[in-house]
Order: C-alpha cells, then structure tokens, then sequence
C-alpha cells in the first residue's frame, strides 16, 4: 500500500487560500456500506466529508447544497457565507460536501486495497451526485433544497443535480464552470495528468517515493492556465500577499501548495473526474448535451468569469442557449478561473449581488 497520505486543501493559489476568513463550520462524515461507481465498481465503506453551516429548520426546507471544486474541503464556499452576503446562516443550513478524491473523501490516497491508489475506480461527476444524494434524503432526511450553487467543479456537479434531480432543487448557480468539460479542457487537463504519469517515481501510481518532478510540473502548467494574461502582465500576483513581491517567489508558492498538500493519485483521479463529465451522457440523453440542458426545468443563474481559461466564457455562451431559464451574467475580472470564488473584492462583491437578488427571485432569466 502506498504510505504517502496527505489532506488536500483548495489548490487556487496560497494567496487566495490564506485569505479566506475562518467560519463556524460543523464537521462531518457519512459513510455508506458500499457504494457501486458508474465503471461498475463497488466499493465498501465509502465515505463523503462535509461540512454544514447554520441550523436545519423543522420543515427542512431551507438547505442550500454547496458541491466543492478541484481538491476543496468544505470550506471553500466561505466567501459567500455571512451576515450581509448571499448566504445568511442565520436563515438558511448550509451543506457544503468534498469531492471523492480530495484525500478527506474516498480517495486513492485513503482507501484500502483493493482499491488503493491507481486502484481506485474513476470517480465521475455523476458518481458524486448520487453520494451526496444518498447523504442529503438517507442520512439528513432532506429531499428539497433551495438552490445548488458551484464553483469550477462544483458548477459541474450543480448542472448534473438539475439534470439527474430535476425537481430537487428550486434554483441552480453555476460561477466558472460548465455543464460538459469541452475538448480544449481536456487536452489542458490531460497534459497536467502526463507531467505527474512521466515522473520515474510515479511507477504507474505505485509510489513509495513521492513524485515530486511530475507534480512540480504539474503545478507549472497549471499556474500558466489559472488567471487570465492581462492578469499576469498586470501583476496583480502581488495584491494581498505581502511576500509575493515577484513572479518567481509567486510561482515557487503556488508549486510548494502542490508539493506539501497533494496526494499525486488524487490530483489524477479529479483531474479525470473533470475531464470526462457531460450532463449528454447522462442516462436517458444519448451523448447528447444539447439535449440535457434542454431538459433543465429550474432557473439558472449562469456566471463564467470573463477571462477564465480552464471554462471559456464563449463555452457558456453556447450551453446557455439551450437552457431554456437562464440568467447568463459574465463575471468582469482580470481575475480568470478564481473570479468564480470571489478571488477580488470586487469579484466577490458582484457575485454576492447576483447570487443574492437570484435567489431572492428579483433575477429575471433572459
């Protein structure tokens, strides 16, 4: 068995991670007997992590679901949770779940045999769904909530609830992410699992030394790919970190988050999570993408930042044509991806604003 175990944290960049304010959150884990992925896999005793803010009402009916992004614990939503922001704990309960693969959930780096590391199954959006649908109706007792809001994978994950659960949810917020990982996202994501793959350490996930060349790499692709050019040319890598005064310490940072806090194996079975999700290829919908988002029966708030590379904006544009009730509102930030997480104060000032008047009702779809 692999003995290198590490906890993931969100991997935008230290900056942004050191920046977000602790809030009161519950810790928890459901476990279930076992669990059969869409590969056909079963395995025991799988577990989801999360966190929840704020008290279940006594009709249950004030739930918000916050499916977490790439390698996130529950704490990644912070940015929207508070008095004065979207999401008041002091009205609503907060349920804020961890991905399969973040090394807190099921993961490669925490499973057992015969499921460990490269061992275990692909894990795809729809395989989270369904486990974090079994803890909100088996373990919550929960089987409405008010809206789903994602960021970048978790935006995946609330296109897949309205598309699985059309009626579980009265309202979906989608900020820097998709309903289907476009070709050009996968031939990004592919390169990064090819820089931890060619690592000699790697020994095709059966490491007992830590691939730390493959990894390193990994990281440097990544950075390129995370905020916008005009991002980089500005230099806006040295607002909110007083030691981040120069492009290479930026850079090293950004590398040494990788190297300290993530499970190689778990970087590539996320990475494959998001590669391969399509709402198309749900059941029912024949490969057929178009069709999916068609299907969506609630209203959508979409929010793609306007300079994020790893979800284009002009990939929203074309999904929201489909979506017959959808509030398409680009993100305007230099900030790329991260814009979807209040990365900026005003990035997360304007998605405080949306968010809050969309689920209000005062957001008319287009």
């Amino acid at each position: 068995m692999n003995p290198i175990r590490r906890i993931a944290l969100p991997l935008l960049a230290p900056a942004l991670v050191a920046a977000q304010a602790p809030h009161p959150a519950e810790h928890h884990t459901f476990v279930m007997d076992k669990f059969t992925f869409e590969s056909g896999a079963t395995v025991p005793s799988v577990k989801v992590v999360y966190g929840t803010y704020g008290h279940l009402n006594a009709a249950r009916d004030n739930v918000v679901l916050l499916p977490s992004h790439y390698m996130a614990n529950h704490h990644g939503y912070e940015w929207l949770i508070g008095p004065g922001l979207a999401l008041d704990t002091a009205k609503l309960f907060l349920v804020a779940t961890e991905l399969f693969g973040n090394g807190q959930s099921s993961s490669p780096s925490n499973t057992p045999e015969p499921f460990h590391g490269p061992r275990f199954p692909l894990a795809t959006i729809r395989d989270n769904v369904e486990a974090v649908h079994r803890l909100l109706v088996d373990s919550l007792h929960v089987t409405h909530v008010r809206a789903v809001i994602g960021f970048s994978m978790g935006a995946e994950q609330a296109f897949q609830w309205a598309v699985s659960y059309p009626d579980f949810a009265d309202r979906i917020v989608a900020t820097s992410g998709t309903a289907r990982c476009w070709p050009h996202g996968v031939v990004r994501l592919e390169a990064e699992i090819g820089a931890i793959q060619m690592d000699t350490a790697f020994r095709g996930g059966d490491y007992t030394t830590r691939p730390t060349q493959g990894v390193q790499m990994f990281a440097s692709i990544w950075a390129g790919w995370l905020y916008s050019q005009e991002w980089w040319r500005q230099g806006l890598w040295k607002r909110g970190a007083a030691d981040t005064t120069s492009l290479e310490t930026f850079r090293t940072n950004m590398i040494r988050n990788f190297l300290s806090r993530a499970d190689p194996n778990d970087l590539i079975l996320q990475a494959r999570t998001w590669e391969r999700h399509d709402v198309g290829t749900t059941k029912g919908f024949g490969g057929n993408t178009e069709k999916a988002l068609a299907s969506i029966k609630v209203p959508v708030l979409y929010m793609p930042s306007e300079t994020d590379l790893y979800f284009p904006v002009s990939d929203a544009r074309f999904e929201a044509k489909y979506i017959r009730n959808v509030a398409l509102a680009p993100i305007p930030s230099l900030w790329g991806h991260p814009a979807g997480a209040g990365a900026s104060p005003a990035d997360k000032a304007f998605l405080n604003e949306k968010i809050s008047a969309f689920l209000a009702g005062n957001s008319a779809p287009r």
